[in-house]
């Protein structure tokens, strides 16, 4: 083949590929196990190894605050064992954390000092202007 067939072929199928990704979306609904960039589950855990390290306190604060509003009450942060400068940010920001009720290292076999448990208030515990739990 010369170039130019070549380079014809090529502006095709990078064209095709571009028109693929510009398609129309679907008309159905997505559904919850189809995953959507950018949105982390709401569940009893999270692995903060995938984000990268100076993401992790707000990644976790994050968390807390969507797990809470889902009603969760126990969950778990996994931050890893490593070195325990990970270990040691989540700690301080639970210390600080307004919802956190209370916080400790795993059980072994739910990854010891390399994951902490955290109790989180409930909802309705929130004091309102004047002091008294909202209900």
């Amino acid at each position: 083949m010369s170039g130019s067939v070549l380079l014809v072929v090529f502006v095709v199928l990078v064209g095709l590929a571009f028109l693929a990704q510009r398609r129309a979306p679907s008309p159905r609904p997505a559904l919850a196990s189809e995953s959507i960039p950018g949105v982390v589950p709401i569940e009893d855990a999270i692995d903060l190894h995938g984000f990268a390290p100076r993401d992790i306190p707000d990644v976790a604060e994050s968390y807390l605050e969507a797990a809470r509003a889902a009603g969760l009450r126990e969950v778990r942060l996994i931050h890893g064992k490593g070195k325990g400068v990970q270990r040691g940010r989540i700690r301080a920001l639970l210390a600080e954390h307004p919802h956190v009720a209370h916080y400790t290292d795993a059980p072994a076999h739910r990854g010891g000092w390399g994951a902490q448990i955290v109790t989180l208030e409930p909802l309705d515990s929130r004091p309102s202007g004047d002091g008294r739990p909202q209900t």
